[in-house]
């Protein structure tokens, strides 16, 4: 497979001034395409992404498949876009997207291969789903937590198969709850199979864009499916072998509710990776560790042993959650231990 050509700075402008001048002028051919054989530019958005195409709703709700221009660097669900549609369809494609409008979000996650790269677009709230099976972890919600607040994108913490409850993990789960809400975050507990909390989540949802995030198995398209039961999303139950979730959402996919709102269903992620991100950005992610950062004694303070670290001291004197401590440097740890070569 030949090597794709790295753009130089002169192309990479020339590519973003065309890019720009499609989203303005509505007569602007469509290259690649035959003048006549496209309709005029329209407005659409993106329902979700497969390869070099794209489902795109229109202004009446109609839903299109849609080529994506060579010219387009970056597309995923929630996108807003603009489109041509074909005179005659080809094959399952009916037009072509030619633009993308700037976002006012963006969720991203690292990748080994190729970088840093976007989820989902134009959301206002990430709702991260945990559960009680496969695991109740908190510190996959600190990741995930981490990661809203490094693109300030409002999170919620929901928790899910509440049914499957016992009175000593209760117990544990209220000290958890607790914490988070003293911090600051939302914190909802909900059950697909009793539908306990379901129409809490619905009020939350309204009239917003919202993306579930969480991992495999702890039934976030189940949710999907009780919060839009005309979209039958597909579901799996957790493996009774290796206790984890099986992935059941393998792109991301764009939902409508009935009553005003958008709903982002995401495919599950079994680690969360941050790597990609520095020591000090982390720690300004920690909600909590705000009003202490930059007062160490040290600059380079590591926040453990260090003489003069405040933060440690604000641990031991009850100001800062030692569980979120501990939780801290457990991802720093493991974000230099996954870090990919080419990146360290």
């Amino acid at each position: 497979m030949a090597k794709k050509q790295k753009l130089n700075k002169s192309q990479s402008r020339r590519i973003k001034h065309n890019h720009k001048k499609r989203l303005n002028d509505e007569q602007n051919p469509a290259l690649g395409w035959d003048q006549d054989s496209l309709g005029p530019p329209q407005s659409g958005t993106v329902i979700s992404r497969y390869g070099q195409h794209a489902d795109i709703e229109d202004d009446e709700g109609n839903i299109l498949r849609c080529n994506i221009r060579r010219t387009i660097n970056s597309l995923v669900c929630g996108d807003k876009v603009r489109w041509r549609r074909a005179k005659m369809s080809q094959n399952e494609l009916q037009g072509v997207i030619e633009a993308v409008h700037e976002r006012h979000s963006v969720l991203t996650r690292p990748d080994f291969y190729d970088g840093v790269k976007p989820i989902a677009a134009n959301i206002d709230q990430i709702l991260i789903v945990s559960s009680i099976l496969p695991e109740f972890t908190p510190n996959i919600i600190d990741r995930y937590l981490i990661a809203a607040e490094d693109v300030e994108i409002e999170p919620v913490i929901l928790l899910n198969k509440t049914d499957l409850l016992t009175p000593e993990l209760e117990r544990k789960i209220n000290s958890y709850i607790k914490l988070y809400q003293d911090i600051g975050y939302s914190f909802h507990l909900v059950s697909n199979k009793t539908q306990d909390g379901i129409e809490q989540v619905k009020s939350l949802l309204s009239n917003r864009m919202s993306i579930f995030v969480g991992q495999s198995g702890v039934g976030k398209s189940s949710l999907a499916n009780s919060l839009l039961p005309d979209c039958q999303i597909d579901t799996k139950e957790v493996s009774q072998n290796s206790r984890l979730g099986q992935h059941t959402t393998t792109v991301a996919r764009l939902y409508h509710f009935p009553s005003g709102g958008e709903l982002i269903d995401s495919p599950g992620i079994r680690d969360f990776g941050l790597w990609h991100l520095d020591v000090d950005r982390v720690t300004w992610c920690f909600k909590e560790f705000r009003d202490y950062q930059g007062g160490c004694k040290f600059r380079d303070c590591k926040h453990l042993n260090d003489p003069g670290c405040i933060i440690r001291q604000a641990v031991d004197e009850g100001h800062i959650d030692r569980r979120r401590y501990d939780s801290y440097h457990r991802i720093l740890l493991s974000m230099e231990a996954n870090k990919p070569a080419h990146s360290r």
